[in-house]
């Protein structure tokens, strides 16, 4: 992950947060729904590593969200 990308990461991060906590889901739940680690869940919405699309697409997937919302500001 680059340090010139980092605002957009923590973004992603606090949009997964924001849309699995809206479904009462733990990271745990989320991530058997998106069949990604629970670890690296943790680092995603912490912005602690970088992400494939692959998994961005399954974790909206699993939301029941467009991706693209993933990456929206929400200010």
């Amino acid at each position: 992950m680059q340090l010139i990308y980092e605002s957009h990461y923590k973004n992603l991060g606090q949009n997964i947060a924001f849309y699995r906590k809206r479904r009462g889901w733990t990271q745990l739940r989320l991530c058997e729904l998106a069949d990604i680690s629970r670890n690296h869940l943790s680092h995603i919405e912490n912005a602690d590593c970088a992400v494939s699309l692959d998994t961005v697409f399954a974790i909206a997937e699993a939301l029941g969200v467009e991706p693209y919302k993933l990456f929206q500001n929400k200010e």
